[in-house]
């Protein structure tokens, strides 16, 4: 049994959507054991709805992280009370093998920093998105835990997002790449040079790096695994989300015009299915918090329940692929095998 723990009250729509979300995911997958932590009053009732979710465990708890509180107020307010606060202890404590919260992304940030700590090997937390591409999916971090990561910390990003692609498509060696404004190596910045510079050197069984990618190579796939800092993973994951939205916006305007516009959607309309489900973010919903010492998935806020349930199959899989056994082992061996890493690590002037 994979044992999840549940943040029942987070997100924009509350208990409604997540349990909802996690009746969907305990039909795909029976071994799937899930435990909420919420408002009595508010999650009991919706649990009763379900009878996919008779063998859950609620754990009642005295308050609810807000979606608009600031991390420290939600961290001073929210220790040892809150429901986001009782499910990450649960995956410190062992109770659970994972947590998933559509929470406050910064709240959840801080909780998991001061509840679950950073894993030995690793500096930053970085948060890993599936980014949908032409030939199937890939990853792209950090898409927003930190911002401004210096050259150790990309290539540790590098790292366990090759170790997270590994997890998720069993591929043995996934292909890597820094996100820069040109191929060339003598563009980018300082930070981005040196990382891609440290990456080429080591000889690496755990990831091929296969240089600096552009924004306009994420969606192409042309490497697995693209990294970043936080502030410009932010920037891409929401621009090519609108991006989505108002291609499909303008596209059924132009359908709207003419008779023969119509025609042709009734014609292709199965085709314009696919392509809406592979780009539907629900599918591919969820971030994982890589870096700390146990397994944190960030669903989207405003998700539905489809969405929510996806984000609980990441979680399943990332826990029953032991991505954190992986992510250990991978950056252990990625720092055993550059002697000399200290040297490109120097403090900013």
């Amino acid at each position: 049994m994979i044992t999840i723990a549940v943040d029942a009250m987070g997100g924009d729509k509350g208990p409604k959507t997540n349990i909802a979300g996690a009746a969907l995911a305990v039909r795909q997958y029976p071994d799937m054991r899930l435990v909420f932590y919420g408002l009595e009053h508010e999650v009991k009732p919706v649990l009763a709805q379900y009878s996919e979710l008779a063998a859950s465990v609620f754990h009642p708890c005295e308050t609810a992280t807000q979606m608009n509180e600031k991390p420290s107020q939600a961290l001073r307010l929210g220790r040892g009370k809150s429901s986001m606060w009782h499910a990450l202890e649960a995956v410190r404590t062992g109770e659970a093998d994972a947590c998933v919260s559509a929470g406050n992304t910064g709240a959840l940030m801080a909780m998991s920093y001061f509840c679950l700590r950073m894993l030995a090997e690793a500096e930053r937390p970085g948060i890993a998105g599936i980014w949908p591409t032409i030939d199937g999916e890939g990853l792209v971090l950090d898409i927003g835990a930190t911002i401004g990561a210096d050259a150790s910390q990309l290539v540790d990003f590098a790292v366990m997002g090759a170790a997270m692609f590994r997890a998720l498509y069993h591929v043995e060696r996934p292909t890597v790449g820094l996100l820069n404004v040109g191929v060339e190596d003598v563009k980018g910045l300082e930070e981005i040079r040196k990382a891609g510079h440290i990456l080429r050197e080591v000889q690496s069984e755990v990831l091929d790096y296969k240089g600096f990618v552009e924004g306009n190579d994420i969606g192409f796939g042309k490497v697995d695994v693209v990294v970043t800092e936080g502030f410009v993973g932010n920037i891409a994951l929401k621009t090519a989300e609108g991006t989505v939205r108002q291609a499909a916006f303008m596209l059924a305007a132009e359908i709207k015009k003419s008779l023969p516009a119509k025609i042709g959607y009734l014609l292709a309309r199965g085709a314009f299915r696919r392509l809406r489900e592979k780009v539907d973010p629900r599918r591919v919903n969820g971030g994982v918090l890589l870096g700390l010492n146990g397994l944190v998935i960030k669903s989207h806020g405003g998700t539905d329940a489809q969405g929510f349930a996806s984000a609980l199959r990441i979680g399943y899989e990332m826990a029953k692929y032991k991505l954190l056994e992986k992510i250990s082992a991978d950056l252990r061996y990625f720092h055993r095998s550059k002697p000399d890493f200290s040297l490109l690590q120097e403090k900013k002037e």
